[in-house]
């Protein structure tokens, strides 16, 4: 038979949500212009609504139970979404603030949205922003992200996907490395070159390297002798360093090949992008935030070259 809940009280959801943001019941209760006893005792009394504990309790701290953790992220995304939904149909939605938690790559987060930050957060200075920057895929409800920016085709239909571009990507080499070992002309002399490997962090597997040869998309499986995991800018670094050729994005290399570090060599069998989009759960109202942050970073990055 099916638990009989008592009816749900907003104000004692604000109150646990603050407890648990603070740690601490008395800051809760000077946060809120209530007595320690009161935050205890309105705790209390949902935790026997629940049935289950939300808090351990010390002397000196507060600290969330697994089930409090679990609590506090469903409880905290709803009732942002009835602020959301109270500034919408009032007219007020107008000023994004809050906290917006992102998820990106190392990659793009160093060379494409970290320059974009200082603007966004000068546009709206009500948003505070905390950062993943990582390789791993993060789970948006259980670690509380409101977006995140990957590359790559969409493969959750449980998210939404708009594409901030299609990044371009080719084959680098330092031009000591090239006097040395001579500059490959087509993909059968690949063979003869150190090509330095990377592998994928979300397989274990080495990476094969994408070309575009007589009009069709191409895939250069390999086994080198040099690989990198999980940080791909370890490859850059070692053809920069002249160990061999590496494949990459350009707006990982450009400065460099500006600057003559790098060369680019097979550029008659390049022309290969991939897509990077800014990701979030379709199913979650889309605050006034992430609806601002998705829009100023579409338009800068578009405005850009690939």
């Amino acid at each position: 038979m099916a638990r009989a809940f008592e009816p749900v009280h907003l104000g004692s959801i604000e109150v646990f949500c603050r407890a648990a943001e603070l740690r601490s019941f008395s800051a809760a209760a000077e946060a809120l212009g209530l007595t320690p006893a009161a935050v205890s005792r309105t705790i209390a009394r949902l935790e026997g609504r629940l049935g289950v504990r939300l808090f351990v309790r010390t002397t000196r701290s507060v600290n969330l139970t697994s089930d409090g953790e679990l609590y506090f992220r469903e409880s905290r995304q709803a009732l942002e979404q009835i602020v959301e939904a109270e500034r919408a149909i009032t007219g007020n939605q107008s000023t994004p603030s809050g906290l917006l938690r992102v998820s990106v790559p190392t990659t793009y987060g160093h060379y494409r949205l970290l320059p974009l930050l200082p603007a966004f957060l000068a546009r709206y200075p009500k948003v505070d922003i905390e950062l993943d920057i990582s390789n791993r895929n993060v789970d948006f409800i259980e670690e509380g992200y409101d977006l995140a920016i990957r590359h790559g085709q969409l493969a959750d239909s449980q998210l939404v996907a708009r594409t901030l571009e299609d990044a371009r990507f080719g084959v680098f080499a330092a031009p000591a490395y090239l006097r040395a070992s001579g500059t490959p002309r087509t993909l059968d002399e690949l063979a003869r070159h150190r090509c330095i490997q990377f592998i994928l962090p979300s397989t274990g597997r080495p990476m094969a390297w994408s070309f575009r040869q007589d009009g069709a998309d191409v895939e250069w499986p390999f086994s080198s002798g040099l690989r990198v995991g999980h940080d791909v800018l370890g490859c850059v670094n070692l053809a920069k360093a002249g160990a061999g050729l590496c494949q990459s994005y350009h707006f990982i290399v450009d400065e460099a090949l500006r600057r003559g570090e790098l060369v680019e060599v097979l550029q008659d069998y390049g022309g290969r992008t991939r897509p990077f989009s800014v990701l979030y759960p379709q199913n979650r109202h889309l605050s006034a935030r992430v609806r601002a942050f998705v829009d100023f970073v579409s338009g800068a990055v578009g405005g850009r070259a690939p």
